[in-house]
C-alpha cells in the first residue's frame, strides 16, 4: 500500500464515526486542517503542502502531489483516479438529476420534474451546509423557470390541453419556483446577465482543484472559446479535448447523420458544433456539406419535440443559412447539389472533381425551399391573428418568397445542363409553390412583392420562365407561371395551377374569363378524385367566382355559384377556416390532427360574414318576388331556391316581436319582410346600413347597384301581389310608386310577360298594362288545395319514417308464395299460408285497406 493510504489510515482513527460519513480518506488525512478553517482549503494546502513540520498524515498528501507531477510512480496515480471526496460524490449526484430534469424538459414530462427538482432541494441543502451553492444548481433553476414560463405561455395560446397529470405538476413546480427561487435571486440574475462568464469562473475555480490531483494534460484550455486561425479547442468530459479543424469536419458531419433520428439526441447540441463546424470551413465543398446538414438539423428541432411549429429564431437562421448556400453554389458552378447525386464515403479525403464535370453533391434546393414554406406557415396557423406577433412573422414572407425564386433559378441553371439529368418535377413544384404565394394577393402587393425579390437577387441572375426585365404585369406573371405549369406537369400540380389562375382572375372582376375557365376546366366533375387540399382551394375558387359574379351585378349567377357551400352551413369546415367539432361526430384524435394542419392563415381567409351576407342578400333579391308569384297563384308548382334563406325567413316570422337589427342576418330578414310588404325604400335603407359593404372595393357603386335591384324586384313583386285585384294599371303610376323612368317599367312588365311571369298584354299607345281575369278559387277551393298538399305531405313524411326504422328492408313484410310470417316452423308455415290464402280471398271483393308504404307494411 502507498505512503499516502498509509497516511490517511493512521489519521482517521481520530475522526468521529459522523466525520466518517462525510470525509473520504483523503480528506480524512486533512482533517485537523480543514476543522480551523474550511472555507480556505485550497490556500491552505498550498501554504503547508511544503511544510515539514506537518503530521504524518500531511506529509503523505505532500508526497502524494510531489509524485503525481513527476509521474514517476504510475501506481500512485492510477489508484488517485478511483479515489472521490464527499463533495466530488455529492456534485456527481447533483449534476445527474439535472440530466434527468433536462431529459424530462425535452418531452414535456412535468410530473417527473416536480419530482426531481425536490429531490434537487435536498441534495442542495446538505451541499450548502458545507460549502457555497453549487452554480450548477444556479444554472438548473434559472433555465427552469425559463422553460416553465415559456411552457405556461405557449399552454394559454395552444389549442391542444394538457393531461391531468402534466397540468398538476406544472401548477405543482410553479408554486415550488416561486417560494425556492426568492432565496437566490441576487445569484440567477448574475448568472442571466452573462451566462458564459458565470459558468467559466465556476470551471475555472474548480480546475485550481483539480490541478494538484490530476495530470496537467487536463487543464482548462486558455482560449478554446475564442478559438484562432487553424482551429479551436474544448475540453469535454473526463478532460478529453474536442478538436473542431478543417481536417476533422467530415467525421463530425457524419456522427451527427448518423444520430438523426435517435432517441435521446441532443440537436441543440449537435446545431452549435455544426456553427463551430462552419467558422471552421475552408473550402466551398466544406461549407456546402455543413450548410446542408445544419439546415436539416434545425428542421428537426420541431420533429421530434412538442413544439407545433418552428420557433422564430431558429427559421431566421435557416433562412440565412440558405441565402448563404446559394451565394455559395452560385460562386462555385462547378459543383451542384442534386437529389440523385451519390453519397462520398471517405471522410479523410474529400472528392476531387474530374476536368470538365460537375462535382455532385448529395442534397435537396426544392425540400429546403418546401420546408422553410411549410413552417412558416405552420408558424402562422398557430399565431393569435389579432396580435403583433402575426404581423412581425407575416412581414418574413418576403424573404421567403425571395428565396424562393432564387430557388427557382437554381433550378432552371441546372436544367440546361443536358449531364445533370435533372426532372422536370423540382422546377414544377418551385413554380407551384411561387404561384401560391401570389394567386390570392392584389395586384399591388404582388408588385411590391416582385420588386423587392429582383432587388435582393444579384443583377448577373435571370430567369427564363420569367426574365427580370418583363412587364410589371402580375396578371402577365400569373398567365406565364400557369401557362408553364399547364405544359409540363400533370395530375394535382396542374390542376392547382389552373384553380389558382381562375381565383386570381375573379379576385381582379373579370367574372367571364373566370367562369368560362372553370366550366371548360370540367373540374367541377372530378374534383372528388384530388387531395383535400385541392378541393379546399376548388371551393376557395368557387366562392370568390360567387363573390365576382355579384359585384358585376349579377345577383342569379352569384347565388346559383354560393349555393354549394354557403347552403351546406359548412362554409368554415370546406374554406378550411376553422374547425367544427359536432357533438356527435365520429372523429377520431388523428382525423382532427389532419384537419387543423390544413386549416389557412388568417391572412388567406376569405371573410364568411360577408360571404353569407352576399348570399342571403342575392336568395332575398330572388326568393321575395317566387314567394308572391306563388302565393297569388296557388296553381302553380311550389319551387324553392334556397332553403337556408327560406328556413331563417321562416324563422323569423313566427317571432313574436323582432327588435332593431342586431347583425347581418338580421339586417336580411327585416328587409325582405319590407320588400314583400312593398316598402323597398325601407328595404334599400336596411340592406344599405349593413356595415359589412364596407369591406369590399367601390362599397358606393356596390349600394347604389343594390338599390336598383330592390327598386326592380319589388316592382315585381308588387305586381304579382296585386296583380289579381287590377283590371288596368298605368304605367306612369307604378314609374312613381317605385321612383324609376316609364320606360325601365315597361321593359320589366314585358319580360314578365313574355317568361309568362304574368297574365297581361302591354297597351303602348294608353301606356297601360292590362291583366288577363283566370280562373278564380273560392274559398273552398283554395282549403282544399292546402288539405291535399298537407296530406301529400304526410304521406311523404310517413314513408321516410318506414324507410328510416326498417332501413331499407321494408320488403321483409311481405309474404311471398303464399308463405305465412311464421313458415320457418316445418308444417305451421303451410297451414299460415293456406289461411293466409283463404283470408285473401274473403277480402278481395270487400274494402281494401290504403295507406301508402306504411299502410301496406301494417296489412302485411
Amino acid at each position: 500500500m502507498s505512503r499516502f493510504f498509509t497516511a490517511g489510515d493512521s489519521s482517521s482513527e481520530s475522526s468521529s464515526s459522523d466525520e466518517e460519513e462525510l470525509y473520504s480518506e483523503e480528506e480524512a488525512g486533512q482533517k485537523s486542517e480543514e476543522e480551523s478553517d474550511e472555507d480556505e482549503e485550497a490556500s491552505d494546502d498550498e501554504d503547508e503542502s511544503s511544510s515539514d513540520s506537518e503530521g504524518p498524515g500531511k506529509s503523505g498528501v505532500s508526497k502524494f502531489l510531489r509524485d503525481q507531477v513527476s509521474s514517476d510512480e504510475s501506481e500512485d496515480e492510477d489508484k488517485v483516479t478511483i479515489v472521490k471526496s464527499a463533495k466530488d460524490k455529492r456534485l456527481e449526484e447533483l449534476e445527474s438529476v439535472v440530466k434527468l430534469i433536462e431529459n424530462a424538459e425535452k418531452i414535456n414530462d412535468w410530473s417527473s420534474i416536480s419530482t426531481e427538482f425536490d429531490k434537487l432541494n435536498r441534495q442542495v441543502t446538505k451541499m450548502t451546509a458545507q460549502d457555497k451553492t453549487p452554480k450548477v444548481y444556479i444554472k438548473t433553476i434559472s433555465d427552469l423557470e425559463d422553460f416553465m414560463n415559456e411552457t405556461i405561455a405557449k399552454q394559454k395560446v395552444s389549442t391542444k390541453k394538457m393531461n391531468a397529470t402534466n397540468a398538476k405538476g406544472l401548477n405543482a413546480m410553479k408554486q415550488k419556483m416561486k417560494r425556492n427561487n426568492k432565496d437566490y435571486t441576487s445569484e440567477i440574475d448574475k448568472y442571466r446577465e452573462d451566462k458564459g462568464e458565470y459558468m467559466v469562473s465556476d470551471e475555472e475555480d474548480e480546475v485550481i482543484v483539480v490541478e494538484k490531483i490530476k495530470k496537467p494534460k487536463s487543464v482548462y484550455v486558455e482560449g478554446a472559446d475564442t478559438g484562432d486561425d487553424e482551429g479551436f479547442e474544448t475540453v469535454g468530459r473526463g478532460g478529453k479535448t474536442l478538436q473542431y479543424t478543417p481536417e476533422s469536419i467530415f467525421k463530425h458531419l457524419r456522427a451527427i447523420v448518423e444520430s438523426r433520428g435517435k432517441k435521446n439526441t441532443d440537436r441543440a447540441e449537435q446545431i452549435r458544433i455544426m456553427e463551430r463546424l462552419l467558422d471552421v470551413a475552408i473550402t466551398p465543398y466544406q461549407t456546402i456539406r455543413v450548410l446542408l446538414t445544419l439546415i436539416s438539423t434545425r428542421f428537426d428541432l420541431t420533429s421530434g419535440s412538442t413544439a407545433t411549429f418552428m420557433s422564430q429564431e431558429q427559421w431566421k437562421l435557416a433562412e440565412n443559412e440558405f441565402g448563404k448556400l446559394l451565394e455559395v453554389l452560385e460562386e462555385n458552378r462547378n459543383m451542384v447539389v442534386l437529389e440523385n447525386a451519390e453519397e462520398w464515403e471517405d471522410d479523410d479525403k474529400p472528392p476531387q472533381p474530374t476536368p470538365g464535370e460537375k462535382l455532385r453533391i448529395p442534397g435537396s434546393i426544392v425540400s429546403i425551399v418546401e420546408r422553410l414554406d411549410d413552417e412558416l406557415t405552420r408558424s402562422l396557423q398557430h399565431i393569435d391573428p389579432h396580435t403583433a406577433e402575426y404581423i412581425e412573422r407575416l412581414s418574413d414572407e418576403q424573404a421567403l418568397y425571395t428565396n424562393i425564386v432564387r430557388g427557382l433559378l437554381y433550378v432552371e441553371d441546372l436544367q440546361k445542363d443536358s449531364k445533370l439529368e435533372t426532372t422536370q418535377d423540382s422546377a414544377n413544384r418551385v413554380v407551384m409553390r411561387r404561384l401560391e404565394h401570389i394567386y390570392f394577393k392584389p395586384a399591388q402587393v404582388v408588385t411590391i412583392l416582385e420588386e423587392t425579390a429582383w432587388k435582393a437577387i444579384p443583377s448577373q441572375l435571370d430567369s427564363e420562365i420569367t426574365p427580370r426585365g418583363s412587364s410589371p404585369d402580375t396578371a402577365a406573371l400569373v398567365q406565364t407561371l400557369s401557362t408553364y405549369l399547364f405544359k409540363h406537369s400533370v395530375d394535382i400540380i396542374r390542376a392547382r395551377a389552373y384553380l389558382c389562375q381562375v381565383y386570381y382572375f375573379a379576385l381582379h372582376d373579370q367574372y367571364y374569363r373566370a367562369r368560362d375557365m372553370l366550366l371548360m376546366s370540367h373540374l367541377q366533375e372530378t374534383i372528388g378524385n384530388f387531395n383535400i387540399n385541392t378541393q379546399i382551394l376548388f371551393n376557395r375558387t368557387l366562392v370568390q367566382v360567387g363573390l365576382c359574379a355579384f359585384r358585376a351585378n349579377l345577383v342569379y349567377e352569384s347565388q346559383n355559384t354560393l349555393q354549394e357551400i354557403c347552403g351546406s352551413g359548412r362554409q368554415k369546415e370546406l374554406l378550411a377556416q376553422g374547425v367544427m367539432i359536432q357533438r356527435y361526430s365520429q372523429v377520431t384524435p388523428e382525423q382532427e390532427r389532419l384537419e387543423r394542419q390544413r386549416q389557412l392563415p388568417f391572412h388567406m381567409h376569405i371573410n364568411l360574414e360577408l360571404l353569407e351576407c352576399v348570399y342571403l342578400t342575392c336568395s332575398m333579391l330572388l326568393e321575395i318576388p317566387l314567394l308572391a308569384q306563388t302565393g297569388s297563384s296557388p296553381d302553380i308548382k311550389k319551387r324553392i331556391i334556397s332553403k337556408t334563406y327560406r328556413r331563417l325567413l321562416e324563422f323569423h316570422e313566427r317571432q313574436i316581436f323582432s327588435g332593431p337589427p342586431e347583425n347581418t342576418r338580421d339586417h336580411v330578414m327585416q328587409a325582405s319582410r319590407a320588400l314583400a310588404a312593398g316598402e323597398w325604400k325601407k328595404a334599400a335603407e336596411l340592406i344599405n346600413s349593413i356595415k359589412i359593404w364596407e369591406l369590399m372595393a367601390e362599397s358606393d357603386k356596390i349600394k347604389s347597384m343594390l338599390s336598383e335591384q330592390i327598386q326592380e324586384e319589388g316592382l315585381r313583386t308588387y305586381l304579382f301581389t296585386y296583380a289579381p285585384f287590377y283590371d288596368t294599371l298605368a304605367v306612369s303610376v307604378l314609374a312613381s310608386m317605385f321612383e324609376l323612368s316609364e320606360r325601365k317599367v315597361a321593359a320589366i312588365v314585358s319580360k314578365m310577360i313574355s317568361h309568362e311571369e304574368l297574365a297581361a298584354a302591354l297597351d303602348q299607345v294608353n301606356s297601360a298594362i292590362i291583366f288577363r281575369k283566370g280562373v278564380e278559387l273560392s274559398r273552398l277551393q283554395s282549403l282544399a288545395l292546402t288539405l291535399s298538399d298537407k296530406a301529400s305531405g304526410l304521406i311523404e313524411a310517413n314513408e321516410r319514417t318506414l324507410e328510416q326504422r326498417t332501413q331499407g328492408t321494408a320488403n321483409a313484410f311481405e309474404r311471398q308464395g303464399g308463405q305465412g310470417g311464421r313458415g320457418g316452423r316445418g308444417g305451421r308455415g303451410g297451414r299460415g299460408g293456406q289461411r293466409g290464402d283463404r283470408g285473401g280471398s274473403r277480402t278481395r271483393g270487400g274494402q281494401q285497406f290504403g295507406g301508402g308504404a306504411l299502410g301496406g307494411a301494417i296489412k302485411a
